[in-house]
């Protein structure tokens, strides 16, 4: 059973919920996650008591959030040594169309970072209408719109593909066994 940080910066949500779905799938291979969103993270954690790492950050108009990138940067020493992983929640991961957007964050991440994960997941995100003020609410439907136009703009959306959520841990957990020599119990 290896021991897994899996830490996430999140806007409205939905990288918290893809950081749990990912833990609960490590946790049904074997493992044993510890989830931590980065803004909450005390001077007790550390990084190098863990045998490996998720990180995750979601997509803001073209940024990820600070917080992601300072906890990268401070603990990225640590985060070289072990086997690594980096997930991305953003509307452009939500269809195909979006895709090299998508990974044009990733690429900015790393440069910025100075981080090279070991994996790298690319998840849809939501958009969460019932949360936003009048301004961000009428910006967002227009973003749905030009670029969603099969979607229903009335009510929050969500894009995340669960099921590439569970591959993604999956294949994770495989990679962490393999370098780690620590295979998890599916018991």
């Amino acid at each position: 059973m290896a021991s897994i940080l899996v830490c996430y910066g999140t806007g409205e949500g939905q990288t918290e919920k893809v950081a749990d779905r990912l833990a609960d799938e490590l946790t049904a291979r074997g493992h044993d996650p510890t989830t931590v969103n980065v803004k909450a993270v005390g001077s007790d954690l550390n990084v190098a008591d863990f045998d490996a790492v998720l990180v995750g950050a979601s997509i803001h108009f073209g940024r990820h959030q600070k917080a992601v990138r300072k906890f990268v940067g401070a603990n990225r020493d640590v985060l070289v040594t072990k086997p690594t992983g980096f997930f991305q929640v953003s509307g452009a991961s939500a269809n195909e169309d979006g895709a090299a957007e998508a990974t044009t964050y990733v690429e900015k991440f790393v440069e910025a970072t100075n981080w090279r994960p070991d994996r790298i997941g690319l998840f849809g995100g939501a958009i969460r209408f019932s949360e936003y003020g009048f301004l961000l609410g009428a910006l967002m439907k227009r973003v749905v719109e030009s670029g969603f136009p099969d979607v229903d703009a009335s009510g929050d959306v969500e894009f995340t593909d669960w099921e590439s959520v569970d591959a993604f841990a999956d294949a994770f957990a495989t990679f962490v066994e393999e370098r780690t020599g620590d295979a998890g119990s599916t018991e």
